[in-house]
């Protein structure tokens, strides 16, 4: 039976972690995936457990870009170098476009937990992720990190607070709005995934006491710690694939998956 349960739980992590990246919305498919292997979690903890394990393959994934990041933000604080105040804005946009998530967040987490966790809600919103992933398939933009502005980083940090809502995709989300806005296709993955940092990190604050003091902590610790490295690998890879299918720009199959997937889900929900 032990074993049994480590084997789901892993297979949660290597669902998560597969799903985080992609724009098929991770959150809705560990819904389906919890009905599909039987198990109910209650909160957040959970998921927040695996995000941070998702948000570990991010760092990894894009450790020059955010050593870059970092590296000219300082230097442009300190000498004010014209060279590196691009950078030093990418941060500040970066930061801007965390607000509303994080806003919303605060205010709607328990409400989203309670009330939009059914299935019925991940197939309609599969369904919406499905619609806005085919509206940009064929954009590719023209504007590069240097011409970013704080109107497009606030148009992008709603589309991140919109992806609370499970089956909406969160790199979907803001993959849409930044391309949609004329961002270039390697700029708009960049963006979303380095704003997926602070968002993750404020998950991983505001849940940690829950987290710690989850009741099911002493005998899922095992399972919560496989899902954590499942979650880790897989999206690690993951992210490594899209980026691929990105620069080939080749979202319509993802797109083509949330129709089959969300029709799927509310005919089943339904019936």
């Amino acid at each position: 039976m032990d074993l049994w349960l480590w084997l789901k739980y892993t297979m949660l992590g290597l669902f998560q972690g597969f799903t985080e990246p992609i724009p098929v919305s991770s959150s809705g498919h560990l819904v389906i995936a919890q009905n599909l292997f039987g198990l109910k979690i209650e909160g957040l903890s959970f998921e927040v457990l695996v995000n941070f394990a998702s948000l570990l393959a991010v760092l990894l994934v894009y450790r020059e870009d955010l050593i870059r990041l970092s590296r000219g933000g300082l230097l442009y604080i300190r000498h004010r170098d014209p060279e590196h105040r691009s950078d030093f804005r990418f941060i500040v946009f970066i930061i801007i476009a965390t607000i509303p998530a994080g806003v919303a967040g605060v205010l709607f987490n328990d409400f989203i937990a309670d009330r939009l966790k059914g299935l019925t809600v991940v197939g309609a919103t599969l369904l919406v992720t499905a619609l806005a992933l085919w509206l940009i398939r064929n954009m590719r933009g023209h504007k590069g990190e240097s011409e970013i502005t704080i109107k497009d980083a606030i148009i992008i940090g709603l589309g991140q607070a919109v992806a609370l809502i499970p089956g909406i995709s969160r790199s979907g989300a803001t993959i849409v709005a930044a391309m949609g806005i004329g961002l270039k296709q390697a700029t708009a993955l960049r963006f979303s995934f380095l704003m997926f940092i602070p968002i993750s990190l404020g998950g991983m604050v505001l849940e940690f006491e829950e987290l710690a003091n989850d009741p099911h902590l002493d005998t899922l610790l095992i399972p919560y710690i496989l899902a954590f490295i499942g979650s880790l690998v897989a999206s690690y890879y993951s992210l490594r694939w899209f980026m691929n299918i990105m620069a080939r720009g080749n979202l319509k199959i993802f797109s083509w998956y949330c129709v089959i997937a969300g029709t799927a889900v509310l005919i089943y929900s339904l019936t």
